[in-house]
């Protein structure tokens, strides 16, 4: 079960937004990665409401990879379906290959309830880590805008 965990917007280049997202675990850097994700999707993130589930599961044997899979899938998510979604639950197993299971709840994107910020299209491999320092778990990630 995961909670927790932070992010922050830092300067990048104009037609890119890059995050930084950490956490005392791998679940807790994915949870704050959607959320930093969501937070450069739409203005009003605290609005999105659960109406809304779904579960993904992935596994790979690199962990920055799997963290690209995971928010690439918000992202076609958002747009294939037009649903924003937040992270109820994420799971990450580290045995082998990692597994990631999250748990998302979400809704339809409203413009006029959620605001629109950025076009986010995608998360990309520029400048992408994921490592651990100490006891705690930090990411970086450029967002494709």
């Amino acid at each position: 079960m995961s909670a927790g965990g932070s992010f922050c917007f830092v300067e990048g280049a104009t037609s890119d937004l890059a995050f930084t997202a950490s956490g005392r675990s791998l679940a807790e850097v994915f949870h704050a990665a959607a959320e930093a994700l969501l937070a450069a999707t739409v203005e009003r993130p605290e609005a999105i409401e659960p109406k809304v589930a779904r579960s993904l599961h992935f596994s790979d044997s690199d962990l920055e990879l799997l963290l690209l899979r995971f928010l690439n899938e918000l992202i076609y998510l958002r747009d294939a379906e037009d649903l924003v979604l937040r992270p109820r639950r994420i799971d990450c197993r580290t045995d082998g290959d990692i597994e990631l299971t999250a748990e998302l709840a979400g809704e339809a994107l409203d413009p006029a309830r959620h605001g629109l910020a950025c076009d986010v299209k995608a998360a990309t491999a520029h400048g992408l880590a994921l490592t651990r320092t100490g006891e705690a778990w930090q990411a970086s990630v450029t967002l494709d805008v």
